[in-house]
């Protein structure tokens, strides 16, 4: 029975085939829910600020995050978690709902709107295009600033490094339980990396949240009862609620860009740099299957909108079930099955706080670094949009901001460089959709 289970596993994701095992992709998925599962706390959050009902932002969170992650384990075959994403659920509350003033149910409409616009970029394979025009250097760059972003977000979570008003960053207070059991936490990842344990990244999770049980800085589970007595979040109050006319009403087309251009790039970044460092990326620069992960990505933002959730993406966080050794989307169905399980133990969930996942994020970032080796530096027309990707991704806190930086910079100075033939035609068009993008966001 066994045989024939991974007969049927083989068959399905060709995990020999992509020098990996059923132990490994499994202990990979496991790895990115933990790095993943803070979105099921954050996101409603942020959405109950627009006046979402908190416990249908649960739902809908989790059904969107389980939906989607299935469909990229199951028929893109990546290692990648989906999720609504950060940074954009944050323009849907701040933004449309709370400058505007718009409702969330016209919100969800305009993410309804921005998925269909997805889905029509990649069933033409436009998308596919974009991507085959990215020169290597700038994919090599993406990988490396993402590491970075994840680093810093990783820093930042576990109050290493804090805001100040004069340094704009500095180091927080190592005093303080939480920073200090996350440096605890780093060391001992470090080392085990070191050493190439096996399950490092995770043992480093689950030991950091031992200590901050132990020491008080995490409450300790109460029991098995408070789970089995709550009550599973419902979706009555978002499902199919979205407001479709109304956001074509507003003519919310500067709205629609951002969530287009935003996700576009944001989730086209995070496929490249995870498919560079998961070794499913060939010489050339092509990803296969890379456009069912695509239309996953799109299918999943209309699915999110009728679910009542902000528009999803893929997850730059699955690197750290990528560092585990993951390579296959049974990885991805794993991570899935622990989200539609975190739906009946969310309050267990809630005990891995994000002190604990921050090493595995810093790890995570620092192994993605390693891909600087590959960027030509020796061209300064190919050094200077590679630096400013990488440099921008951490520094405005957006992956896309990063890729913009990149495309606009490598366009102009190939140009004004006297090599111009050296940028396509589909290089321009992607930097001037940048630039307008940057120009509405000033506004």
């Amino acid at each position: 029975m066994m045989a024939g289970a991974a007969g049927v596993l083989e068959r399905l994701f060709r995990i020999r085939e992509k020098g990996s095992t059923v132990r490994t992709e499994i202990l990979g998925g496991i790895t990115t829910f933990v790095a993943v599962s803070y979105i099921i706390f954050v996101n409603p959050s942020i959405l109950a600020d627009a006046g979402i009902p908190k416990e249908a932002a649960i739902a809908s969170t989790i059904w969107a995050a389980t939906a989607t992650t299935l469909l990229m384990g199951l028929w893109a075959n990546f290692p990648v978690a989906v999720a609504p994403g950060m940074g954009l659920n944050a323009f849907f509350a701040y933004y449309v709902c709370g400058v505007l003033g718009l409702p969330w149910q016209v919100a969800l409409g305009a993410v309804f709107i921005s998925g269909v616009i997805f889905l029509l970029l990649t069933v033409t394979r436009v998308r596919q295009i974009i991507i085959d025009a990215v020169p290597m250097n700038l994919k090599c760059s993406i990988v490396v600033g993402i590491g970075l972003f994840i680093a810093f977000i990783g820093l930042k979570s576990a109050g290493i490094v804090v805001s100040n008003p004069a340094t704009f960053v500095t180091t927080g207070n190592l005093a303080k339980a939480e920073p200090l059991l996350a440096c605890t936490g780093l060391i001992l990842t470090a080392v085990l990396m070191a050493r190439n344990v096996r399950g490092a990244i995770l043992i480093g999770i689950l030991v950091t949240t031992g200590l901050g049980m132990a020491v008080g800085a995490v409450p300790m589970p109460t029991g098995m009862d408070s789970v089995m007595s709550f009550n599973l979040p419902s979706l009555t109050p978002t499902l199919m609620q979205l407001d479709i006319m109304g956001a074509i009403k507003y003519g919310l087309f500067s709205i629609l860009f951002t969530f287009t251009i935003v996700d576009l790039f944001d989730n086209m970044g995070t496929l490249i740099g995870l498919s560079r460092k998961a070794g499913l990326m060939d010489d050339k620069g092509h990803i296969p299957n890379l456009d069912k992960a695509l239309v996953t990505d799109s299918v999943g933002t209309v699915l999110s909108s009728f679910l009542g959730t902000s528009t999803v993406t893929s997850y730059v966080e699955s690197a750290a079930g990528i560092a585990e050794g993951a390579r296959t989307g049974l990885a991805a169905v794993v991570t899935a099955i622990l989200f539609m399980f975190a739906l009946v133990f969310a309050p267990l969930v809630g005990l891995v706080p994000a002190f604990a996942t921050a090493p595995a994020l810093v790890i995570v970032g620092a192994l993605m670094m390693m891909e600087v080796r590959h960027v030509d530096f020796t061209d300064f027309t190919e050094a200077f949009p590679a630096f400013m990707t990488i440099v921008m991704m951490p520094l405005t806190f957006s992956i896309a901001s990063g890729f913009g930086f990149g495309f606009i910079s490598y366009a102009f100075v190939k140009t004004c460089s006297g090599r111009a033939r050296e940028v396509s035609p589909v290089m321009w068009l992607i930097a001037i959709a940048f630039i307008f993008n940057f120009a509405l966001r000033s506004h």
